[in-house]
């Protein structure tokens, strides 16, 4: 139901929106055809904002590049984009002048009529997100996919009625800045090693923004998190809501599993039988993780097991993981754009019985790679280290296995050219018969603006290898 008492509280107000994204255009609209007072600010130079700001400027909403003026902190409400850390100088100064911090997922909320399925998790959520969308409408009813996939929950939520889901993925960015931000059913597939140069390397830190996806939830809501992840079980301990739990090694009492090469749910002390893992397209453990996760999600909004069947045998996966590219010359390109984690590129090694041409790097986030030292030295053939954190990368495996770093040629985002050499340096590397697979385990924000930008590239440079 759309929150009238939040609502009231924005017409007739000024508020600040910081970042000029998807996100803070998506809410700088929906704030202003709500009757705020807008302002836009972005530090960005005009040059790559002005796409936002042609659209700023045709919905006649005020704003301002290249800087953060004094301006910003003229306003009732501030609505940070999930780029912006809690520790930034503007937020620090905004809170100091007594100012609310909130993010575009909470002020979207205000106005939402539908259900609300909100996924978080270091790896899965795309997939599993996407999946639940699939789910539910192949089982008639009525559903948007959001959040931090595809177009901004603010951009999309006044289309939705109460017979609608809103399936949410949610970043730990944008749930830092959540108050009253309350998910019918939450999703917590793992907490592992993550975004820890915004974290104060602190794994306790970032649980703890992950777990505030259920902090508002009442016995009534649903909060789903896998058995199996020390620090999700440690984290929703604290939850009010009903509680489901999926598990790969272990029975569930109330929840999901997996039994003789079948996944199996038991709610409610009702055992269903939904299917063969071997007839699922998708495959891997982290795969059946996400399956699992998603017939949780759905099972109380009436999706029966035929339709969950049907989803899971015809489900091809999300562009950008595990996505079958092209052979040439006898070489299989995988791109793994998404594999933004060390864990993702763990899955991602684990996932093919060939040597493998691993090509990794970008903006690190504080990885620990030591923990696929043993992965790297048994799969991988070669790697090619790449972006801003291509020594550490270079330091990290050079004694495991050979490692060739490609320098950044140039400043240009998207960087085609260094893409470019990379391929071409993991192509030569690479044997007949061999995989050659992007699997960075950093973010995009050295050479791209994002992970699907640089997943899109690899693509395009990919299809322009010669066959000899």
């Amino acid at each position: 139901m759309i929150d009238k008492k939040h609502t009231a509280l924005i017409k007739g107000k000024s508020v600040t929106v910081i970042g000029a994204a998807r996100s803070g255009i998506g809410v700088a609209k929906l704030l202003s055809r709500h009757g705020a007072s807008v302002f836009v600010s972005d530090s960005q130079s005009a040059a790559k904002l002005a796409k936002s700001s042609a659209e700023l400027a045709e919905a006649g909403i005020e704003f301002e590049t290249d800087r953060h003026s004094k301006r910003v902190y003229d306003c009732s409400l501030m609505v940070v984009s999930p780029g912006v850390p809690a520790d930034a100088p503007i937020i620090v100064e905004a809170i100091k002048y007594g100012i609310p911090v909130v993010s575009e997922l909470e002020i979207a909320s205000w106005f939402c009529s539908a259900s609300i399925i909100a996924i978080t998790g270091s790896n899965g959520k795309t997939t599993t997100t996407t999946l639940i969308g699939r789910m539910l409408a192949d089982a008639k009813k009525p559903c948007v996919v959001a959040g931090n996939i595809g177009e901004a929950f603010s951009t999309v939520v006044e289309q939705l009625t109460s017979d609608h889901v809103a399936v949410l993925e949610v970043s730990s960015f944008q749930l830092d800045f959540i108050r009253d931000f309350r998910p019918a059913v939450a999703v917590i597939l793992n907490i592992t090693r993550n975004h820890l140069d915004r974290y104060g390397n602190s794994m306790e830190r970032y649980a703890a923004s992950k777990a505030r996806i259920f902090m508002n939830q009442q016995p009534g809501d649903l909060c789903i998190y896998n058995a199996e992840d020390s620090l999700s079980v440690k984290c929703v301990a604290s939850a009010k809501s009903r509680i489901l739990t999926f598990s790969m090694n272990a029975e569930m009492t109330d929840g999901a599993f997996t039994e003789n090469g079948s996944l199996i749910m038991r709610i409610g002390g009702n055992k269903k039988i939904i299917m063969k893992i071997s007839d699922m397209s998708i495959a891997g453990d982290h795969n059946v993780q996400n399956a699992m996760a998603a017939m949780l999600s759905v099972q109380s909004f009436g999706v029966g097991t035929a339709v969950l069947r049907g989803t899971l045998k015809n489900f091809k996966g999300v562009e950008h993981r595990q996505e079958f590219v092209r052979t040439v010359n006898g070489k299989t390109f995988i791109n793994n754009s998404k594999a933004t984690t060390v864990e993702a590129v763990s899955y991602a090694l684990r996932s093919y019985e060939q040597p493998i041409v691993l090509m990794m790097g970008g903006k690190d986030k504080g990885n620990d790679y030591s923990t696929i030292y043993d992965l790297v030295k048994r799969n991988v053939r070669a790697i090619v280290a790449t972006g801003y954190s291509a020594d550490t990368i270079v330091q990290n495996f050079a004694d495991k296995v050979p490692v060739l770093k490609v320098e950044t040629i140039g400043n240009d985002i998207p960087n085609m050219v260094s893409m470019k050499k990379a391929i071409w340096t993991a192509e030569g590397l690479a044997h007949r018969g061999d995989v050659v697979l992007l699997a960075p385990a950093c973010t995009s924000f050295d050479w791209f603006t994002d992970y699907e930008e640089r997943g899109r590239v690899f693509k395009q440079l990919v299809q322009e290898i010669a066959e000899v």
